[in-house]
């Protein structure tokens, strides 16, 4: 079955690290310096930003994807060199810096972005850059999570859970598929001067349309956004896809990935503890659960 582009964080920072120094000199820029770490490394070398990953493709087709999605108009970061920098099995692109201004998102620009993503057909894309369905993704593997958690979760916790996949057993089939961003929320959003732009295509797949809305479908309620987040998206969109089945299952099953992952995080470090159990509190049914936090 095909992986998304990146299913698997940098393991080894020491090595990213060194890929992004090699990258810095190979392209004459100045030292890099770390920004984040997760799926991807991310460091800033002046105006350029270097990502370094483990991709399920070769890393040269993220950069073509790029110039397809920035042809067709569609506001994405944009690459700064054509060629790739590969060592130690990882893989270093370079992106230009988007410096973020002081306004709020502008969330109906992002809906209109996600409708034109839409609009683009899958064959229209590189051919080496991968399109999972949803049932692909490794964290919506439900069963082989729960059995991976099953020693941290309590019954009650588990029970809400449980309720909640089975609320959903339809969830893969797969109808009316275009093509998705496959992550969209206010992490994945940098608000430019020049309006927003959406970054981390590392998720991009074929599902139904609710597979992009379903992130900020909850984001008020579990993430602490605003009320009025998804509903400018869905204007700019062209439609709310509140009470849409499958876009209501990928909202609410998307919950519950983020809750096993974190819980799997956990079990591997204890720093990931304390939000696991935020997380969990909602499951229990607790009516003060707290917020969840997304790092």
């Amino acid at each position: 079955m095909p992986r998304p582009f990146v299913d698997r964080p940098v393991g080894d920072l020491a090595a990213a690290r060194l890929v992004a120094s090699q990258a810095a000199t190979h392209w004459g820029l100045v030292e890099p310096v770390l920004l984040r770490a997760g799926m991807n490394a991310i460091y800033r070398s002046g105006d350029v930003v270097l990502r370094v990953s483990e991709p399920s493709a070769p890393a040269v087709a993220s950069i073509e994807l790029a110039e397809i999605l920035l042809d067709r108009g569609l506001a994405v970061t944009r690459p700064m060199r054509t060629d790739v920098v590969e060592s130690k099995g990882l893989s270093a692109t370079a992106w230009e810096y988007v410096p973020k201004s002081n306004s709020a998102i502008d969330w109906q620009s992002v809906g209109k972005l996600v409708r034109r993503t839409h609009d683009i057909a899958a064959s229209d894309l590189p051919v080496a850059y991968p399109l999972p369905r949803p049932a692909d993704f490794p964290w919506w593997d439900f069963a082989a999570l729960l059995d991976d958690v099953a020693a941290e979760l309590d019954e009650p916790a588990r029970a809400g859970i449980v309720a909640a996949i089975h609320r959903w057993p339809h969830w893969t089939d797969d109808v009316n598929s275009v093509l998705c961003h496959g992550d969209v929320h206010p992490g994945n959003v940098i608000m430019s001067e020049r309006g927003p732009v959406l970054i981390d295509w590392d998720l991009l797949c074929l599902a139904p349309p609710g597979w992009d809305h379903a992130p900020m479908m909850t984001w008020q309620t579990r993430w602490g956004g605003e009320a009025s987040w998804y509903g400018a998206f869905a204007t700019g969109y062209g439609r709310s896809m509140v009470g849409d089945q499958p876009a209501e299952a990928f909202a609410e099953l998307r919950l519950v990935a983020a809750t096993l992952m974190r819980l799997k995080a956990a079990i591997r470090s204890e720093d990931a503890m304390p939000e696991a159990q935020r997380r969990l509190a909602y499951w229990r049914g607790d009516t003060n659960a707290p917020m969840w936090q997304a790092q």
